[in-house]
């Protein structure tokens, strides 16, 4: 009797154990998400100095068109030189996967672009992200945007 005891203590043990793992994992991909989700409200703002509280200082993004860009500085720079209307961006996420012993998350997902007081994208494609926790906030570390005809 007691061997059974223990048997099942020890699955009742590991079972919370999974319980706890997919708990932590599911806290994680929700701050990345809300992240997320808070970036493009600055983006949609045009508050680009809040926005790039959610990037590394050392960010890598490739724009829809190809540019790649190294670090904050570089992107806020590339922002005001750009020419033409006013644009924001929204990313929409359709996956966040979270790798909890190196602290990195790969996020991707669609995303488009609108004129400043448009409601209609004219521009869209795919992302992907790398996310890296730094003390104990996920930041953006890189990002590729490739654009692709609208349906």
């Amino acid at each position: 009797m007691r061997l059974k005891n223990m048997t099942f203590l020890s699955l009742l043990l590991g079972f919370l154990m999974i319980q706890s793992d997919l708990y932590a994992q599911e806290s994680e991909i929700k701050q990345i998400r809300d992240q997320r989700e808070a970036s493009n409200k600055a983006l949609r703002n045009f508050d680009e100095k809040l926005n790039s509280t959610f990037l590394t200082d050392d960010v890598l993004i490739t724009t829809g068109a190809g540019t790649l860009l190294s670090g904050k500085a570089e992107l806020i720079e590339y922002i005001n030189n750009a020419n033409g209307q006013k644009m924001y961006w929204v990313r929409t996420t359709t996956e966040v996967i979270v790798n909890s012993e190196s602290q990195l998350a790969w996020e991707e997902g669609t995303w488009e672009g609108f004129n400043e007081n448009s409601t209609t994208p004219i521009v869209a494609g795919n992302y992907a992200a790398q996310w890296t926790k730094k003390s104990g906030i996920w930041l953006i570390q890189s990002q590729l945007f490739v654009t692709l005809p609208k349906d």
